[in-house]
């Protein structure tokens, strides 16, 4: 059974850094593609950042040179570095495994920016 858990939100300043972690089981993880979407309060779920296999990374452009992905393998484990956060960066982070074209998803964390 795949199991996603994210972990790291908090409420911080503009300008401020967060580090998201996504724990995964029930799946090889050094084979998928995983990566993050995120929902503000009334907008549709969007695609923030993925990593491959290969570690090839791609982002949406409203984060390019403030946000990193990145993965631990033996860990099991998935990062989003955010930098230079701004209050249009609220919103919850889900992370997601590919799996055979299926994606799976986390239960979300809450990251707020106000100040």
């Amino acid at each position: 059974q795949v199991q996603l858990v994210e972990s790291g939100g908090d409420l911080v300043q503009p300008g401020g850094s967060l580090r998201l972690s996504c724990v995964a089981s029930g799946i090889f993880f050094r084979i998928h593609t995983m990566g993050w979407y995120r929902q503000a309060p009334g907008k549709e779920r969007e695609f923030v950042a993925r990593i491959t296999s290969t570690d090839v990374t791609s982002y949406t452009d409203s984060v390019k040179g403030r946000f990193a992905i990145s993965r631990d393998n033996p860990k099991n484990t998935l990062y989003l570095e955010m930098n230079s956060l701004k209050p249009e960066d609220t919103a919850v982070y889900y992370c997601y495994v590919q799996v055979n074209s299926y994606n799976y998803w986390g239960q979300g964390t809450q990251v707020t920016v106000s100040s």
